[in-house]
């Protein structure tokens, strides 16, 4: 298929990964509702809906999944970067099993498809009629703004925006290259979080799957994508006051948390009972009470 974009300048042929979550799958309906043909990466794939199997931890899996969109789609004019898991860990803690694998999964993995698509990005601007490439990674404002027991995701996500700013640096020549940075949404990635008494509800601010696809699609198809964008004109002033203001943005973190503890939000978490002890001074339960 030749490489010249869809309708309303959306990108003819697109990989998108995490291809099956709760804000992949609504943009990948939507992309080809524009008519772009989209070949999906997810940990749970279904070939018969173009959506490959892969565990994007695994460099192999990854070299040959990329290479099997490539030829199902002829070429490749973006990718758009959703893989993603969400699991507590104390930044005191072990990196191993859990935030080595947030790490791994959230950084890593977006790092090890762009590398295996890039060939395909770069050789398709002949048939863009010299149109960049996309890449888009969708980021987190825990890239940003730091909350106790998501360091490794803060880390993966964090790590993230600055892989994309080497990226751009070094390819942007030759590739449009967007981080998006969404607030909080409920989606199954927060699954890990309650299960153990730490969710990010009013934790952090609220948004819709609809801010975050819209947004999404916005920079697929804008003639000049933005460099860095939050999903809501709220989250473009958070994103602002903390990129320029990142010592105001932790203190009141940072006060809110010790309001939280004091108040008890955490004393049904394990994982929170040091916290709670070095702010407040209490000793909590280490088990969870029944619910």
């Amino acid at each position: 298929m030749a490489g010249t974009a869809a309708s309303a300048g959306t990108p003819a042929r697109v990989l998108v990964t995490g291809a099956s979550g709760g804000f992949g799958a609504p943009t990948v309906a939507r992309l080809r509702e524009r008519g772009a043909r989209v070949v999906g990466l997810d940990v749970a794939g279904d070939a018969g809906d173009d959506v490959l199997a892969c565990d994007i931890t695994d460099s192999s899996a990854v070299e040959a999944a990329v290479a099997e969109t490539v030829r199902r789609l002829g070429g490749l004019d973006a990718v758009v970067h959703f893989a993603g898991i969400g699991i507590p860990n104390d930044a005191g803690g072990p990196l191993e099993p859990d935030a080595l694998r947030v790490i791994d999964v959230n950084l890593l993995g977006a790092w090890r498809v762009t590398a295996a698509a890039l060939p395909a990005l770069l050789a398709g601007r002949a048939e863009r009629g010299g149109q960049r490439g996309r890449a888009v990674f969708v980021a987190s404002e825990l890239a940003y703004l730091t909350l106790p027991f998501v360091s490794a995701y803060s880390v993966a996500k964090r790590g993230m925006s600055a892989y994309a700013d080497a990226l751009r640096l070094e390819y942007g020549t030759q590739l449009h290259v967007s981080t998006v940075y969404p607030g909080y949404v409920r989606t199954g990635i927060h699954a890990a979080g309650r299960e153990v008494g730490l969710s990010l509800e009013g934790q952090v601010r609220r948004e819709e799957v609809e801010d975050v696809v819209g947004t999404v699609l916005r920079t697929l198809t804008a003639r000049r994508p933005p460099r860095d964008t939050a999903c809501t004109r709220a989250g473009n002033v958070e994103l602002w006051a903390g990129r320029h203001l990142p010592g105001v943005v932790g203190a009141i973190a940072a006060r809110r948390i010790r309001t939280q503890a004091a108040a008890g939000r955490f004393d049904g978490s394990p994982l929170a009972a040091g916290l709670v002890a070095r702010l407040t001074g209490r000793e909590v339960p280490l088990e969870r009470s029944p619910q």
